[in-house]
């Protein structure tokens, strides 16, 4: 073979390796679609009985997802409890005391491990529990790239800072969803969850009492709900239809009806204004971009390939 002839030969087989590598390193609809047929049924139906049980729970798993995705990315990090080498995200602020679904996501596991032994990682469950979720409260569904795999760490101190939080400046928002390859359209969109779910008072208690731009009719009915001082966990909801997917939450920023700092900070004067307007008016195009940054975030720094593990509980590593 001439040189120039192995050269090319190389290069070629160089490429295919290359593209081969790249692949496996993508999610994709169809995981397991030979692994684990029936997968999306199985969870399907785990979390149709959840919500039919407490119809809060599709904003609960929705939030599980959100903090575990801005935690060195979609994981199932958050979902590991504490032990001798671990230190747990649930600890951290933004979870303590108010993340919850985890044993909705356990059960989930349990019965897909039954169906498929040791084949679907938790980061996955998690991913297309919170799909269904959103569907079974009237929100749009999307297929949802899997092949994640679990970590076998946490981290503690990513999640008290990564994390945006409730006090949250639009500049600060910006930047933090940023950081996680998030442009500001996609916050905007994300920050549309909250159309569904309820939020501790401990919250919202400085915006609806020491903040200006707030519906003064409105802050007067969530201090009813939450004092001054003390009933921290007393819960309002985000918006007037926290049990259904709509594009509520985002006339409510319109009217200065946010519940938290962070979400009035969306429609303040700012550069979100317009598309704030935008999805208030107009329910198909905030349900079109919601899909596509709830997809752009499941994509944020997955493990793969033989990164990670699955795991058999998601509370443990194996």
């Amino acid at each position: 073979m001439a040189v120039a002839s192995r050269l090319a030969y190389f290069f070629a087989i160089l490429m295919a390796s290359f593209l081969v590598s790249s692949s496996n390193a993508q999610l994709s609809t169809n995981f397991y679609a030979k692994t684990c047929p029936n997968l999306q049924t199985v969870v399907r139906n785990a979390m149709t009985a959840a919500v039919s049980k407490e119809r809060r729970m599709g904003a609960s798993i929705l939030r599980l997802f959100f903090h575990d995705c801005f935690v060195n990315g979609c994981d199932a990090g958050l979902l590991l409890d504490d032990s001798s080498s671990i230190q747990s995200e649930k600890n951290a602020g933004p979870n303590r005391n108010s993340a919850r679904g985890f044993d909705v996501i356990d059960a989930i596991k349990t019965k897909v491990e039954a169906a498929c032994k040791a084949t679907v990682s938790c980061a996955d469950i998690l991913a297309l529990a919170t799909r269904d979720g959103v569907v079974l409260l009237g929100g749009p569904t999307w297929a949802v790239p899997l092949g994640r795999r679990d970590a076998r760490k946490a981290s503690l101190s990513n999640a008290n800072t990564q994390i945006p939080g409730p006090a949250s400046s639009l500049t600060t928002l910006i930047s933090m969803f940023s950081a996680k390859g998030l442009n500001a359209q996609d916050m905007t969109a994300l920050s549309g969850g909250h159309t569904i779910g309820q939020a501790q008072c401990v919250t919202f208690r400085s915006h609806i009492y020491n903040d200006t731009n707030i519906n003064n009719a409105f802050a007067k009915a969530n201090q009813a709900k939450c004092p001054v001082s003390g009933s921290n966990s007393n819960l309002a909801p985000l918006d007037q239809t926290p049990i259904k997917f709509d594009s509520q939450y985002y006339k409510n920023l319109v009217a200065q009806k946010g519940l938290l700092h962070s979400d009035q900070e969306l429609f303040n004067g700012g550069s979100r204004d317009a598309l704030v307007r935008t999805y208030s008016n107009n329910e198909a195009t905030f349900r079109r971009d919601f899909v596509a940054a709830m997809i752009k975030m499941g994509n944020i720094s997955p493990l793969t390939g033989s990164n990670g593990e699955i795991r058999k509980n998601c509370r443990v590593i194996n």
